[in-house]
């Protein structure tokens, strides 16, 4: 049950992965935007990423899927900034906001003694939140803290507006991928989240990931998960994400097995909750809208995975980084109303 990283560490392939990842950032191709610019150097582009990754937050998470929290929690690494611009982001203070940001810059070394706190403090595993930009970064913090004595599962929580290069080279050094696929429909993605040809790239990245995982959860005894793939459906108002179509895709291009998450957590917020262009997504999701989602799960035979309440979901996952400690209320007391 071990982290297949540590496999790679013996044989020294983890360190030749983590130079390969580095060399896309001369020119950079870490994410499918090919800015082409050159991070060693800092030169910044499309996510205004550099050569260091930046660390908004890190906290024991308890709002993450049952078999990532257990009962300490996922150990979640919330990385600043993001290779897509949602104008419904619920994390768009740290994922939009580079001037107050780039002072969260941190060194490998230090994000390598992060995970390893995080360990230290009885985290079930480690959640790189939005990687895909720092990729490389995270690669090399991975190295230097298994040196050091990380063990525990490297969870990949991702947009899936990813590189399938850069997902092969993180293959056995991620364990968990966990990605959305945000839209059934590109034209959605372009005005909703600011990049061109989402849905291509996101599903030639999920069907990497697939290739790699498979369709088989692996769980310890406690039923915390350890190893596998888990594909993020949030629920949009007005059918805006294209559930159906997304969730027929999973079935018939992948497996009917693969684990499906549908989240009823969408509230209007940054441009989405102001912006009156944006008006399809002014709302929450009606009760209607969620089951009618629900139903499509039995209706296309796909019965494994996770699914949030309605009630409550929308209200727990209003994060606040302006407490970097503790962004999120802990949902365990927000089901008792506390």
């Amino acid at each position: 049950m071990r982290p297949s990283y540590l496999d790679l560490l013996e044989t020294g392939e983890l360190e030749e992965r983590v130079e390969a990842l580095e060399k896309l950032l001369e020119r950079c191709t870490v994410c499918p935007r090919d800015c082409l610019n050159d991070r060693l150097r800092d030169e910044r582009a499309a996510c205004h990423a550099g050569r260091l990754p930046i660390v908004s937050s890190y906290t024991p998470h308890f709002g993450e899927e049952p078999a990532l929290v257990g009962e300490r929690g996922a150990g979640n690494i919330f990385f600043g900034l993001c290779n897509l611009r949602c104008v419904y982001c619920q994390n768009y203070q740290i994922s939009q906001n580079y001037r107050e940001e780039k002072r969260n810059e941190v060194t490998h070394e230090r994000l390598a003694e992060i995970m390893l706190e995080l360990q230290e403090r009885g985290c079930h595993n480690i959640n790189f939140v939005s990687p895909t930009h720092f990729a490389p970064q995270m690669a090399r913090a991975i190295l230097i803290a298994a040196q050091k004595g990380l063990r525990l599962p490297i969870v990949y929580n991702t947009n899936a507006y990813d590189s399938v290069e850069v997902l092969r080279l993180l293959d056995r050094i991620v364990d968990i991928y966990l990605p959305d696929l945000k839209y059934a429909d590109s034209e959605a993605g372009y005005v909703y989240s600011k990049v061109r040809d989402y849905t291509e790239h996101a599903r030639r990245a999920i069907r990497e990931m697939y290739r790699q995982m498979g369709d088989e959860l692996i769980f310890d005894e406690n039923g915390l998960l350890k190893r596998g793939l888990v594909i993020r459906l949030l629920v949009l108002p007005n059918d805006l994400a294209g559930i159906r179509e997304s969730l027929e895709w999973i079935r018939d291009e992948l497996s009917p097995r693969v684990a499906i998450s549908l989240m009823a957590q969408y509230y209007p917020t940054n441009r989405a909750g102001t912006d009156r262009r944006y008006i399809l997504l002014s709302r929450r999701i009606t009760e209607a809208e969620w089951w009618r989602a629900v139903s499509l799960l039995g209706e296309l035979g796909l019965e494994e995975g996770w699914m949030q309440e309605y009630d409550g979901a929308a209200f727990y996952y209003r994060p606040d980084f302006t407490d970097r400690e503790t962004p999120f209320r802990d949902i365990r007391d927000f089901q008792k109303g506390s």
